[in-house]
C-alpha cells in the first residue's frame, strides 16, 4: 500500500526531560486536530502503531552523529569550512543551521554521552522502524514514514529571530500566534490581552489556560512540519545529509514569494 496523502495522519512529537515527557499532536489533510496530549512513552507508541498511513515528525534526533564531520572531503563542501575541531562531533545538519545563524542541540556520536531526552528519541526511532516506520522520503512511499524537525529552529525561521524562551509565557503566546497565522488549529492568543483587566492582575487572575503548554505548541509545530512536506514540498527546506540525519524546516514565506517572482 502507498501513501495516500489525502488520508495520512499527520503526527508531530516533541520530547522533554519530565515525568510525561512526550507531548504529541495529530493532523488530518485538512489541519483539523485530531489529537493533542502529553503522556508517557507506551501511551504515544499505542497510538502510533494504530496509524495505517501517517508522517511522523519527530522533534529529536534519530541517530548519534556518524563522524561526518571528521572526515575532511565533506568539511570541504560546507560553508562556511569548519576551521577547528570544536565542530567534530555534531552532525552536518546542526553544523549547517547553526552556519546559517540559528542555535540548535548538538548530538554527540556516542549514545551515552547524548542528553536523556535525545536518547529517548532513539529509543522512539527505533519502535517505530519495528512498526514499519520508513525514513522519509521513501522510494518505495511507504504509507508510514518518518522525518527529523527541529521546532526551535522552524520558529526562528518564522520569525526572523530567537524566539524567546519556551518556558517564558512571552516565549509561548509567541509560537502560539505563529502556528495561528499559519491556520493550525489553534485558538489566537491575543484574544488573551483582551480579558486582561486591572482586577485579574491585581489578584493573580490571568487567563493564561489559553496559551498552549512549551511541548504541546512544539507538538503542533513538528505536525504542521510533517503536513506541508507531505502537501507542500516545495515550501521546505533540509539540512545534513540522509545517511546521518536530516532536519526537515520550512521556508519562510518572503523566500518562497520571491522565488516564484511575486
Amino acid at each position: 500500500m502507498m501513501m495516500d496523502v489525502k488520508h495520512t495522519t499527520c503526527i508531530g512529537i516533541d520530547i522533554a526531560s519530565s515525568r510525561r515527557p512526550f507531548s504529541y499532536a495529530a493532523l488530518d489533510n485538512n489541519k483539523r486536530l485530531l489529537a493533542l496530549g502529553q503522556c508517557q512513552i507506551l501511551e504515544i507508541l499505542a497510538f502510533t502503531s494504530g496509524q495505517k498511513q501517517a508522517l511522523i515528525a519527530l522533534n529529536a534526533p534519530f541517530r548519534p552523529n556518524q563522524g561526518f564531520m571528521q572526515q575532511d572531503d565533506i568539511r570541504q563542501t560546507l560553508s562556511p569550512r569548519p576551521k577547528s575541531n570544536h565542530w567534530n562531533d555534531l552532525r552536518v545538519a546542526e553544523y549547517q543551521l547553526h552556519a546559517a545563524g540559528i542555535t540548535v542541540p548538538h548530538t554527540p556520536g556516542r549514545e551515552k554521552d547524548c542528553h536523556v531526552w535525545i536518547r529517548h528519541g532513539f529509543t522512539l526511532t527505533e519502535n517505530f522502524k519495528n512498526y514499519g516506520f520508513q525514513q522519509f522520503p521513501d522510494p518505495e512511499d511507504a504509507p508510514l514514514q518518518m522525518l527529523e524537525t527541529q521546532t526551535n529552529a522552524l520558529f526562528h525561521l518564522l520569525t526572523g529571530q530567537t524566539p524567546a524562551n519556551d518556558r517564558s509565557l512571552e516565549g509561548r503566546l509567541q509560537r502560539q500566534l505563529v502556528l495561528y497565522e499559519h491556520e493550525m488549529p489553534v485558538t489566537d492568543p491575543m484574544n488573551l490581552f483582551e480579558e486582561v483587566t486591572r482586577y485579574r492582575l491585581l489578584h493573580g487572575e490571568l487567563p493564561i489556560n489559553s496559551a498552549l503548554s512549551a511541548g504541546e505548541l512544539s507538538a503542533l509545530a513538528a505536525a504542521w512540519m510533517a503536513w506541508l512536506a507531505i502537501n507542500h514540498p516545495e515550501q521546505t527546506q533540509k539540512f545534513g545529509m540522509p545517511a546521518e540525519g536530516e532536519i526537515f524546516l520550512p521556508v519562510p514565506k518572503s523566500r518562497t514569494s520571491a522565488a516564484a517572482g511575486f
